[in-house]
């Protein structure tokens, strides 16, 4: 106590699913896309539509997969429940308790049903590091010396080193094996960029499905933390449950759309190569080839005189 009264915890809190990294990922990407939306007038005919497509696709693919390596909602579970808000006292409130799991870390909310309870304003969000640069203990051990609310408290236990649980060392190293393989999904997204526009479209497919078999790894790697007994974590009655989160599911369908168009640009390779080459706007190039050389002047004198 200072003072007679509980600590005061003034610090910024820390906002469950989108972060500053993830706001950059985002506003570099727009960037890209409203730049090629500048310049794409400037393609002719049905290669417009082509383009627009081919890229806008590629940079969504691109974009989700680093964004959500800074996003906290991979798991997600809310639990409503009438709960001890300090250590120390009878108070009770009702509030929506929040658990948001991420690659990196763990983001516990409180809100107030309604806000204004016990005479303060019970909205809290924060954040307990768990990446190899950060420890997890020393956070959690921070919150309790500034006094935060002990249903947060209460719930980070669950997942430090010395708990029970022994949930750690299991979402910490599943983390960081998501996390990697989703890096080397974002390079071969890159290689395959870059075989599309040498061009080498059947290269470009695989690589492709390269990509989509990366962001699969990273699901599965996530995956195996549902294969350990998870602490109940029980707020009276009520019982905090978490389920795969917007993350989780957004990645799932980045890696089936790299499925889909690897596929895709492999089958048209070998069954209809034309329409590849149109999508991909290299038939036309040839077609005006084809019709330059049809509007060339030829001298029959010079080429009387060569024979």
């Amino acid at each position: 106590l200072f003072d007679g009264v509980y600590p005061f915890y003034p610090q910024q809190r820390k906002v469950s699913v989108f972060n500053v990294s993830t706001i950059i990922v985002i506003v570099v990407f727009l960037t890209f896309a409203c730049s090629f939306l500048l310049i794409i007038p400037g393609i002719r005919g049905r290669a417009r539509l082509y383009w627009m497509l081919r890229v806008l696709l590629s940079l969504v693919v691109g974009a989700v997969i680093i964004a959500v390596q800074f996003t906290g909602d991979w798991e997600t579970g809310w639990v409503k429940a009438n709960t001890s808000y300090k250590s120390f006292s009878r108070a009770l409130v009702n509030a929506d308790i929040g658990l948001h799991v991420g690659l990196s870390g763990v983001n516990v909310t409180l809100m107030g049903n309604p806000v204004n309870q016990v005479n303060e304003t019970i909205n809290y969000n924060e954040h307990f590091a768990w990446s190899f640069d950060a420890d997890y203990d020393h956070s959690y051990s921070e919150g309790l010396e500034r006094g935060l609310p002990s249903p947060i408290l209460y719930v980070a236990e669950k997942f430090t080193t010395q708990s029970p649980c022994g949930v750690h060392r299991q979402y910490r190293i599943s983390g960081h094996y998501a996390s990697a393989t989703l890096w080397v999904a974002f390079c071969t997204w890159l290689i395959s960029n870059i075989l599309f526009s040498m061009p080498v479209l059947v290269y470009g497919g695989y690589m492709l499905l390269v990509t989509g078999a990366f962001v699969i790894f990273s699901l599965l790697s996530f995956s195996t933390v549902r294969n350990s007994l998870m602490c109940p974590i029980q707020f009276g009655i009520a019982t905090l449950h978490t389920g795969y989160g917007g993350s989780f599911w957004l990645t799932l369908a980045i890696g089936l759309l790299c499925f889909v168009a690897g596929i895709t640009v492999v089958a048209l390779h070998y069954f209809n190569l034309d329409l590849l080459k149109t999508f991909f706007d290299l038939r036309e190039d040839k077609a005006e080839e084809y019709q330059e050389m049809t509007e060339v002047y030829v001298n029959p004198h010079v080429v009387s005189e060569g024979l």
